[in-house]
């Protein structure tokens, strides 16, 4: 069975899509960091331009991907690396949404998401999951939230990630901003929520309370 968790950065997605995937004792994959660590190794490839199709195209050709469980923890490893914290920093972030729009980077990845899928059942989470990657999944949902808490979300996810170092509200803020009207506005695999997807604002919501709505609604799927 494959479930689509969908929407932009801070609606709590990962968190949702982990939890939930622990409670039905089902395999979770989080599209993000597959992304995340394209973009990272562009940045690493010192590319001239995120948008050079043919040096991202040679990259992809030789790019190594691999997840592994260490502790309980999904790690993400490229090339062998281990990128797990590396590709949550906001120069990966600035990039990411280029990236990730880009029709070669899409092509080379889809094949690898849907190869996942047939390990078993499994809980997807990213942005085109239940209009692109799998417009056949037997349950979607779509999370929003408001961007003020998304921003708040985001620094503080930010701090426990990086302790010391500083971050700007209002330079998170802004920055989900040009994300979400990037990713929606892209001809190519946007943002936007699947007609039978299953929409829930989680401005106010508790992970907790998010995780328990969705298990009912795969409970009563099942």
């Amino acid at each position: 069975m494959i479930i689509t968790i969908d929407g932009p950065s801070g609606t709590g997605k990962s968190t949702v899509a982990k939890e939930l995937a622990a409670r039905l004792g089902w395999t979770y994959f989080d599209t993000g960091a597959l992304y995340r660590s394209i973009a990272w190794k562009v940045l690493q490839s010192r590319i001239s331009s995120p948008a050079s199709s043919k040096e991202i195209e040679a990259l992809l050709e030789r790019f190594d991907f691999a997840i592994e469980t260490r502790g309980g923890q999904k790690c993400y490893f490229v090339d062998g690396e281990d990128v797990t914290t590396a590709i949550r920093t906001l120069e990966v972030t600035s990039i990411v949404s280029e990236v990730s729009a880009m029709k070669c980077v899409r092509d080379s990845m889809l094949p690898l998401q849907r190869k996942f899928s047939e390990k078993g059942s499994t809980v997807f989470e990213g942005r085109d999951l239940g209009t692109i990657v799998f417009p056949d999944a037997h349950l979607k949902f779509f999370l929003t939230a408001s961007c003020k808490v998304r921003a708040a979300r985001r620094l503080e996810e930010l701090k426990r990630r990086f302790p010391g170092k500083n971050f700007e509200f209002m330079d998170i803020f802004q920055n989900i901003q040009k994300r979400d009207k990037f990713d929606s506005e892209r001809k190519l695999a946007p943002l936007k929520c699947a007609e039978d997807a299953i929409t829930l604002d989680t401005s106010d919501l508790l992970v907790e309370e998010v995780v328990s709505l969705l298990e009912n609604y795969v409970k009563k799927k099942l």
